[in-house]
């Protein structure tokens, strides 16, 4: 059980799975290199001022950001479990190319949670002047050991952290790759902003309803899904190898505006073809903001009456998340169908 101590000074655990804020770069041949983890209290002495207990955990090897593959959302789902009752709050540090992915599967994969959980990383590394990755890093320690009145955690997510924001993890997409501001969460405002002091958006943060539940994991995940961009000139060979392919249960249908996608009669065809076949075809938006609608267009109408489930406001990264975890559950399409019309973890506004 959680015993909420007033008193106690929090306990955070750094975990470093690789990315550019764990770099350093060296002075002889100018290239970056990994710094020894465990000297991170010496890399960023800012964090000495908070008191807290810090300890930190590094992947040995360190994964590069584009390798990242759900054995290591895995990973990092039993490492919280195995360490969820000795730390308060958990601040994983993650390469930014894939950060989105990460932060959207663990959302689906940790129930029950009621500590932070908060990925953050940096554009630039942490031993360059300029770096992002201090502000980044100190700030996300602070917000991960954050406790309300009664001593419960402020923000019991999955979050992103970068440049100043706090997003919900299923919600934020990464929309720069030389920006510091590289996330951003459009059709969920933030749910915390850090200026000279940090305010939480408290009507935001999902809180558990019973604070002293277990953490539950769910690690078995099965990634038969594909994703399929729609873009004008497609030809009917690209879609059937997409969505009828023979290993794959489910595909995210990356469609124009607020679902649209063509109305040749080959192309829905196709997707009456694949949902009759059984597979589960996911509507979301190109749009970085806003949310598919198929009543509203005759397209749209027509991919919804061919068999195509809404994934509503969801980020692309975030149905793949919820679609691994999902099919992970039951072998039953019909009744990841239905599930997907759940709001789980504040992945949809519904």
């Amino acid at each position: 059980m959680i015993h909420p101590d007033q008193n106690r000074k929090a306990s955070l655990l750094l975990i470093y799975t690789g990315g550019t804020i764990g770099m350093r770069q060296d002075p002889a041949t100018q290239t970056l290199r990994p710094f020894d983890f465990s000297q991170i209290l010496e890399e960023v002495p800012e964090l000495r001022k908070f008191a807290y207990r810090i300890d930190s955990y590094a992947f040995d090897p360190i994964i590069d950001s584009s390798d990242v593959e759900p054995a290591l959302w895995q990973r990092l789902a039993e490492l919280i479990k195995e360490k969820y009752r000795q730390y308060d709050g958990f601040v994983i540090l993650h390469g930014t190319d894939t950060m989105a992915y990460s932060a959207s599967a663990l959302s689906f994969m940790l129930e029950n949670l009621a500590k932070p959980v908060i990925f953050t990383g940096s554009q630039l590394p942490i031993g360059i002047p300029r770096t992002d990755g201090r502000e980044n890093l100190v700030s996300a320690v602070e917000i991960a050991a954050a406790k309300d009145s009664e001593g419960h955690a402020t923000v019991p997510e999955v979050c992103i952290y970068f440049d100043n924001m706090l997003m919900r993890g299923n919600r934020a997409c990464k929309v720069s790759s030389d920006n510091f501001t590289a996330f951003r969460s459009m059709n969920l405002p933030p749910l915390a902003e850090a200026g000279i002091s940090i305010k939480y958006n408290s009507a935001l943060i999902i809180r558990p309803s019973d604070w002293d539940s277990d953490l539950t994991i769910h690690t078995g995940l099965d990634t038969r899904v594909s994703i399929l961009k729609i873009h004008p000139g497609i030809t009917p060979h690209v879609v059937r190898n997409i969505l009828c392919g023979e290993e794959t249960r489910a595909v995210i249908m990356e469609t124009y505006g607020c679902g649209n996608a063509p109305s040749k009669d080959w192309f829905i065809n196709i997707v009456r073809q694949a949902a009759a076949s059984g597979k589960i075809l996911v509507n979301v938006t190109q749009c970085l903001a806003g949310t598919v609608d198929m009543h509203l267009y005759s397209n749209g109408k027509t991919l919804l009456d061919a068999g195509v489930v809404s994934g509503y406001d969801s980020t692309t990264e975030s149905a793949l998340g919820k679609l691994f975890f999902l099919l992970g559950q039951t072998d039953d399409n019909m009744t990841v169908k239905e599930l997907l019309n759940r709001n789980f973890r504040g992945e949809i506004s519904k």
